[in-house]
């Protein structure tokens, strides 16, 4: 069975730069709903328009709009590809809903590494990032909205993944490369 990893944490806890780098060494295919999400967007489409709707307000995405984005995604890779799952799931309902899709493919979820960061330094890091990269969503008061947002619709997530028994905290402060390692030792578990 291929590798399947979510990794999961709340807004600037490291996600996208961790994923990109597991992606690299364990040879999967790096899924980011955000990045997906954002490129709809700039093409304009009705889908976008519909999507950033959503996000300039630091809302999440309706579960039924990823869910076809993301099942389009895994039907156009060959059957025995692995993936990193970036920002999906959610909710609960994504996390059942991943569940399904993967079975459907003869495919499971393999690990959930939660990525644990203080939250005035997840602030701080969305901030700076702000400045870097120059998205929109990366200011004082709707970074406030997303962590309030992560904090009541998405930690649950955690709880559904443990019952599943595959759930691995990870320390999400310090060095990026110290935090691979942490992620590495996790993942090479399985």
């Amino acid at each position: 069975m291929s590798l399947n990893v979510v990794i999961f944490g709340a807004p600037g806890s490291g996600k996208g730069t961790q994923s990109i780098m597991i992606a690299e060494k364990f040879g999967l295919k790096h899924l980011s709903t955000g990045d997906l999400l954002r490129a709809e967007q700039e093409k304009g489409s009705e889908l976008g328009q519909k999507i950033a709707g959503f996000t300039s307000q630091g809302n999440l995405v309706p579960d039924a709009l990823i869910i076809d984005m993301l099942a389009n995604v895994l039907d156009e890779q060959p059957a025995d590809t692995g993936f990193i799952f970036d920002g999906f799931p959610r909710t609960v309902a994504q996390a059942q809903a991943l569940k399904e899709m993967l079975a459907k493919r003869n495919k499971g979820v393999s690990i959930m590494l939660d990525l644990m960061v203080d939250e005035k330094e997840l602030v701080e890091r969305l901030l700076n990032r702000g400045l870097t990269s120059g998205r929109a969503d990366d200011n004082e008061e709707t970074i406030q909205r997303r962590i309030q947002v992560y904090h009541s619709k998405t930690a649950p997530v955690k709880d559904f993944y443990k019952q599943e028994g595959l759930s691995t905290d990870i320390a999400g402060s310090g060095a990026i490369d110290e935090i691979f390692a942490r992620i590495c030792a996790a993942i090479e578990t399985v």
